[in-house]
């Protein structure tokens, strides 16, 4: 599975951005989904994740009620929409794939990451 993520940017605390994910080489449908993200000088951590149904979504603590995960199974395509952005979002996000109910942990596949900075 190919992953390739799009829609980072630099957005001003409070705004929001829709960060998209366009999978490739393998049945998409089959696999769980999520994104991850990494700052600077910390490890990388879940975000959000997603079964390949969309029947099962859940989302790290520090982002519940602020981002939404989805996925277009026509479009190959996962989506991670987050609104009120904090400084402290601030970091490379990853989209993750794995073959399975869940994507973490240990995620197959990985993108090759998209930044999104969030000024104060």
């Amino acid at each position: 599975v190919q992953l390739v993520e799009s829609g980072g940017g630099l957005v001003q605390a409070g705004g929001s951005l829709r960060l998209s994910c366009a999978a490739s080489g393998r049945t998409f449908s089959n696999y769980a989904m999520g994104w991850f993200r990494q700052a600077p000088g910390k490890e990388r951590e879940f975000v959000a994740g997603i079964s390949w149904s969309g029947g099962s979504i859940y989302y790290a603590d520090s982002v519940k009620g602020r981002f939404t995960i989805s996925r277009d199974n026509a479009k190959n395509t996962v989506y991670l929409q987050m609104n009120s952005l904090k400084p402290e979002d601030t970091a490379v996000y990853y989209c993750a794939a794995k073959h399975g109910l869940l994507v973490r942990p240990n995620p197959n596949y990985w993108g090759q990451g998209t930044q999104v900075t969030v000024s104060s």
